[in-house]
This record gives C-alpha cells, sequence and structure tokens, in this order.
C-alpha cells in the first residue's frame, strides 16, 4: 500500500467519520498539498523518520509559500494521527515512525500590534454602521460582531431560539459553515466555544427591529420568501453566509479605506473590554476560547497599556498619600 493510498484510507474511514467539517477540509489541503506530493508515492511501510522530518523541515520554508508555525503544527497533528492508527488498531505497519519526528525550529515573531489585528475606532465602526444602513442585510451581522465579538460562522448561524431578548443572551451552539456545495449547519469546535454570552440594550433593540422586519418581508415576498429561522437575513429570507460576509467586509475596507475584516470587530471587542477592566477569564469565556493564554497572548498591546495605567494610578495614590 503506498503513503497516498493509505491516506486516503485514513480519511475516509476515520476523519470524515469522526472529525468535524472543517477539520475535515483542512486535513483534506494538507494530504492534498503537502503529503502525497512529497511521500505518495513511496510504500507505507517504507516511510521512515527521516524522511518524515525532511518533510516537516521542509515546510516553514518550502512549498509554493512558507507556512507559518500554527499551520506545520496542523501539519504534524495530521501525520501523527494518520500514523498512529496504521499502527493501531489498523496494523498495516509494525512501529509508528512519527514518534521520533519534531517540529522544526521558527523565529519567535513579535507581539501583534493594534495595527495587526486590524482593531477598529468607534468613530470608524460609525462610518461602518453609516455604511450599512438598517436595509442593509449585514448591518446585523456587523452589530453582532461588534457587541459579541462572535466568529462570522457563529453569527450566520445563528438562529431566534438562540436569542433571548427578555434575558438579554444569546446562547452559541452552533455554526455556518459554506463550500462550493452550499451551506451547512454544525457545532462549534471546541468545547468552550458552546457559551451563553450577555448582550446590551442597544444589540438588543436592533435584534427586535430585524425580527420586526422579517415578518413585514415575509408577508411583502409571500410565496416567494425564503421562510427560515436564521436571525440574519436579506430583504427575501435569505440567510445572510460566511462568503457573503467576507466579500462585504472587503467591500467596506475599499470604500471606507479602513483597514477591516470581519475578525477585527472580534478583535476590537476583546480590547475595549480588557482596557475597560474587564477580567481577562471572562473575556476569555465571552470569545469561546478554552485556555486564558490563546487570548492573551494576542492581546499584548492591551497588557502593555493595562501596567502603564496601574503604575499611574499607584503613583496618584503615593502623590495623593503625600500631599495629606
Amino acid at each position: 500500500m503506498s503513503v497516498a493510498d493509505y491516506f486516503d484510507y485514513w480519511f475516509e474511514n476515520y476523519v470524515e467519520k469522526k472529525l468535524k467539517y472543517n477539520t475535515q477540509k483542512n486535513y483534506l489541503n494538507i494530504i492534498n498539498k503537502y503529503i502525497k506530493p512529497e511521500i505518495g508515492k513511496y510504500y507505507l511501510s517504507s516511510i521512515g523518520p527521516s524522511r518524515l522530518q525532511d518533510l516537516m523541515n521542509k515546510l516553514p520554508n518550502g512549498f509554493d509559500r512558507p507556512l507559518a508555525k500554527h499551520s506545520v503544527e496542523i501539519v504534524l497533528t495530521v501525520l501523527k494521527g494518520a500514523f498512529k492508527r496504521a499502527v493501531y488498531p489498523w496494523q498495516a505497519i509494525n512501529s509508528n515512525p512519527m514518534v521520533y519526528v519534531e517540529m522544526p525550529a521558527f523565529e519567535n515573531k513579535p507581539k501583534q500590534t493594534r495595527d495587526d489585528m486590524k482593531i477598529i475606532t468607534m468613530d470608524q465602526y460609525q462610518k461602518i454602521l453609516e455604511f450599512n444602513p438598517p436595509s442593509s442585510p449585514f448591518r446585523l451581522p456587523l452589530m453582532i460582531g461588534f457587541h459579541t465579538g462572535l466568529r462570522r460562522g457563529e453569527v450566520c448561524g445563528l438562529q431566534w431560539s438562540d436569542i433571548s431578548l427578555d434575558e438579554r443572551t444569546i446562547t452559541v451552539d452552533r455554526i455556518m459553515l459554506q463550500d462550493k456545495h452550499g451551506i451547512q449547519l454544525g457545532t462549534p469546535k471546541t468545547q468552550a466555544s458552546f457559551r451563553i454570552i450577555a448582550i446590551d440594550d442597544v444589540l438588543a433593540a436592533e435584534l427586535r427591529r430585524a425580527r420586526k422586519s422579517q415578518s413585514e418581508n415575509k408577508l411583502r415576498y409571500g410565496k416567494f420568501y425564503y421562510d427560515s429561522t436564521f436571525v440574519c437575513t436579506k430583504d427575501n429570507g435569505e440567510p445572510v453566509t460566511p462568503n457573503s460576509i467576507k466579500w462585504h467586509s472587503s467591500r467596506i475596507k475599499k470604500e471606507l479605506g479602513i483597514d477591516f475584516n470581519f475578525h477585527s470587530l472580534r478583535h476590537t471587542h476583546a480590547t475595549m473590554l480588557l482596557e475597560d477592566g474587564v477580567k481577562p477569564k471572562i473575556v476569555q469565556e465571552r470569545l469561546g476560547h478554552s485556555r486564558i493564554a490563546t487570548k492573551m497572548d494576542k492581546y499584548v498591546h492591551v497588557t502593555r497599556k493595562m501596567k502603564t495605567e496601574a503604575v499611574d494610578i499607584f503613583a496618584q495614590r503615593l502623590k495623593k498619600s503625600a500631599e495629606r
């Protein structure tokens, strides 16, 4: 059996049956782009640690473009998972060569700045809202992203059963996925992504307006209305999709001259909360991250500001004590 044949078998009998849709897409891309071209022609039983290490070492600088450290880690995960199952339970090989393969070395890159993360100001956000009046199907998704920090797929996957306007909460327990075959619903990738988050009065009012508008449009379009329970929809009831949000975000960037993508809203939401003194643990839970380090490492610009403010507060306290 060749390596290419084995990875086809592994993908069909394990990945497609056990892993989430987005993970399947990522793994298939890795198999077709990096694994098969490099080692696919060899017999599975002939592959040793040195050839696999050569593949890993090539990833940071080779192929059509350099890969980031996180992307190389995913390739390593794919290789380890596939070869582990080749030993047990499938017994296609006697030992696992990936046991001896290591991550290649990476230079430590400087932490991301506010500009790198495309964090926007309140003035820029107001310009974005003006560009998307209440009649725009993208106004509500943009407001949800700004007020909650939800991801694009999470926003598009929201249904009215997830919204409690009385309790002012949004429940996140599904995402919308989109590929060339259309849209489908899936579950969030990690347990931490399943969450209930509080919303403010401004967003609650916009949600009420949107629900009323949907009812009016349903009467106006009649049998031509696309009846669904999605929160973010066009006038004819069709759901707003992740790809359409991505396209519209590019339009915002071009038309308004703002360095912006939809994920900017998530970074901006987190930054504002942290700068206003919300505890990192609360921000972590609100964003749906399983570890504080996952998020706080990105917000080094915030922690610097918080440290500076802490020193200023301490200095002011000493000054007041000295004046007594």
